[in-house]
Parts: structure tokens; C-alpha cells; sequence
């Protein structure tokens, strides 16, 4: 009973990092995307984010992981007690100026911004989900906040994690399964 039971936990749950446990797939567009890997993101030695990347394929390969033009998702689950709205758009706009896709899809970049809530407290979950054809909505604990259309949006977005700058090289190799 035990060994089922053990075998059941396995497939149920893809990964645990500090304290954040993740399923091993999610649906989008009909389709299933699975766990990739969980990275964890800190400043100034404060633990802020568990970040897990969910694809169609799994890849150590930031470019593919970026490019593809299929389904996928990040999940932020803030592990931190409280951050303010100002302090997560400072943290998208530092990484959106290191990306170089960025100025292209600025007015988008900006919806999203608008769409961070006021405050973010732990246990609360930031979703970017990317279906081909619809584009990236943006939820915050399961709530769909905007949808932005178009890859080029997408590749932004998936760049801040994945990029040549990520916020913190441990984030990106966490989320690349490495």
C-alpha cells in the first residue's frame, strides 16, 4: 500500500523547492504541458518566488525553450510575506530593459504591469499561460487579469526567466531542469 501510495505522490506532484510543491502537468488550450523544472528567485539573500516552467517538450535549451510556439506556462508562487506592486514592476521593468525585444512590445509590456495587483503576500501565484493563436494571459491566483496576442509578446515575457539576463542565473538553471 505504501509503495502505491508512494508511486501516486510521484506522479501527482512534479517537484518541491523551498517549501512550494508543483503538479508535473497543467492543460492549456487542450493541451498538456508538462513540469520542466522550479528555480528559486532571491535578492539580497531573501528568498521572493518559486519560478516553475511548464512546456509541450522539456529542454535545458533557453533559445528552444523561448522560440517554441506552443504551449506553455510560468508559475511564480511568492514564498515572500509581502511585496508591493511598485516593487514587482520594478523587478519586470529591470528585466524588460535587459531584454532587446522589449521596446518592441512596450504599450504591451505595460498592460501587464497595470495588471499586478496593489500587493502580493506569500502563497499567492502569478501564471503567464501561452496558447499559439489566443496569447499570454496573465492571472493572479487562478483569476485571468488580460491576454496579450502574439509570439513576439510571448518571447518577451519568457525571456526575463530564460534570457541572455535572467534576475539570478540559479532562477534560470532551476527552470531549465539543469
Amino acid at each position: 500500500m505504501l509503495t502505491v501510495l508512494i508511486a501516486w505522490m510521484g506522479l501527482a506532484f512534479g517537484g518541491t523547492l523551498a517549501g512550494v510543491t508543483v503538479p508535473d502537468t497543467a492543460t492549456l488550450g487542450g493541451e498538456t504541458v508538462q513540469l520542466n523544472g522550479l528555480g528559486l528567485r532571491e535578492k539580497f539573500f531573501f528568498d521572493i518566488y518559486v519560478g516553475s516552467l511548464y512546456l509541450k517538450t522539456k529542454t535545458s535549451d533557453a533559445k528552444k525553450a523561448i522560440e517554441a510556439d506552443e504551449p506553455k506556462m510560468v508559475e511564480m508562487h511568492f514564498i515572500y510575506d509581502e511585496l508591493t506592486k511598485e516593487q514587482v514592476a520594478g523587478a519586470f521593468e529591470e528585466s524588460f530593459a535587459k531584454n532587446p525585444g522589449a521596446a518592441a512590445v512596450r504599450s504591451d509590456l505595460d498592460k501587464l504591469i497595470s495588471w499586478v495587483p496593489a500587493k502580493l503576500k506569500k502563497n499567492q501565484v502569478i501564471v503567464f499561460e501561452y496558447v499559439p493563436g489566443t496569447g499570454t494571459t496573465f492571472k493572479v491566483d487562478g483569476t485571468a487579469k488580460g491576454t496579450v496576442a502574439g509570439a513576439d509578446f510571448m518571447k518577451v515575457v519568457w525571456g526575463i526567466w530564460l534570457g541572455p539576463n535572467p534576475p539570478t542565473a540559479a532562477l534560470k538553471t532551476g527552470m531549465l531542469g539543469k
